[in-house]
């Protein structure tokens, strides 16, 4: 299983100078390449570094192995946005936003994230520091700042490539970790459903809700404080919202990753696995109202199913995505499929039994018998095979 640690730099302002020259050279390379690949059509990295690698370093200046990370990295853009074609996730073909993906060269910001080796880069967990390769020479002796378990996952787990990115003015360092996976213990006691929602990020099948009223309200706050700076305009106010632009997103995330604990700790505790629902591509499924779109397009439900994914690999737990179709609508009773058995948001009436429950909670159990059933049906087929 791979995980990233982010560990901060601290490098002093000579240091900070090399890094700075460093990324934009790598970004301004990465832009030319990305004008040849777009020109030429060039895709596959092979093609790409037979066309672009001499000049990328005699008119950038850049290392032999930096030149190599560049030219990936452009190639693995590219790679990205044919996968997101495929998928659906820029719409049909001729739609606005494809057609504007397609239409010109992926671009890079000059502060966008430039990938190391262990040939560019070397780590000194035991004295916190790194030494890695600038367009100014060698640096070494660049001090670095983490918490005593990100320390201890670099010093063990540490594998592969690291990225140095520059954020409001920080400079971090994202190291790729390689950890053990984890036998998957077999869920004997069943799953808990997670029903996700917006009024509830998070519904369990044991009737917990785990309530957005402060995330929404957080972010209301947030989208009222902006809109009153943008209108100011001063450079006060720019000031504030260059300080505040990450802010909605961290509270998010912290919130995702206290709601996810939870939810991976009572299935470990109890022997069960979780089923969630598979939500790919509602975005671009649901239509809503103007004044909705931007409650539909802050739900960072994808963020909270990594989450629970990845602590729940660390854990052993069992994990499946199930069919999400009238989860809302069906009795987790009965079986019984009917609309109006939503009288509310809130509230589920099953018109053919009579059974009443919170609806989020009634979805929740459907999708943890849906977990029991999709574990059944897919090792049967590994014990088939």
């Amino acid at each position: 299983m791979k995980l990233v640690v982010r560990v901060k730099l601290l490098p002093t302002p000579e240091q900070a100078a090399a890094l700075g020259a460093t990324l934009r050279a790598a970004n301004r390379a990465a832009n030319w390449v990305s004008g040849v690949a777009f020109e030429r059509s060039l895709r596959r990295h092979y093609d790409l570094r037979k066309a672009v690698y001499g000049q990328v370093r005699e008119e950038f200046g850049l290392a032999a192995q930096a030149a190599q990370h560049v030219i990936k990295k452009v190639a693995d853009a590219y790679a990205t946005l044919r996968a997101n074609i495929r998928a659906g996730n820029l719409g049909e073909a001729g739609s606005k936003r494809r057609v504007k993906a397609e239409s010109k060269p992926i671009a890079f910001r000059p502060g966008a994230a430039q990938p190391f080796d262990d040939r560019c880069l070397s780590w000194q967990v035991d004295t916190r520091t790194v030494s890695m390769w600038t367009v100014a020479g060698r640096l070494r002796g660049i001090a670095f700042t983490g918490s005593p378990q990100q320390v201890a996952m670099l010093a063990k787990h540490r594998k592969g490539e690291s990225d140095l990115v520059r954020q409001d003015g920080s400079w971090f360092l994202i190291a790729t970790c390689e950890l053990p996976d984890l036998p998957i213990a077999d869920p004997s006691g069943g799953f808990v459903g997670v029903d996700v929602g917006i009024v509830n990020i998070a519904t369990t099948s044991d009737g917990t809700r785990h309530s957005g009223k402060a995330l929404n309200a957080h972010r209301y706050r947030q989208r009222r404080l902006r809109r009153r700076l943008q209108a100011k305009a001063t450079k006060s106010a720019k000031r504030l919202l260059k300080a505040r632009r990450r802010k909605e997103a961290r509270f998010a995330a912290d919130t995702n990753h206290v709601i996810s604990k939870r939810i991976v700790t009572e299935a470990e505790r109890t022997g069960r696995g979780i089923a969630l629902e598979d939500l790919h591509g509602i975005r671009e499924r649901v239509r809503l109202r103007k004044p909705q779109r931007v409650i539909l397009h802050t739900w960072s439900f994808h963020q909270l199913a990594t989450f629970i994914g990845y602590k729940a690999a660390r854990a052993g737990v069992a994990l499946v995505y199930v069919d999400p179709a009238y989860t809302s609508q069906e009795c987790c009773r009965c079986g019984h499929v009917d609309k109006r058995n939503r009288p509310d948001r809130e509230t589920f009436a099953c018109t053919s039994c009579g059974f009443a429950e919170h609806a989020d909670v009634n979805a929740a159990r459907n999708i943890a018998r849906r977990g029991v059933m999709g574990w059944a049906v897919s090792h049967a087929a590994d014990d088939a095979a």
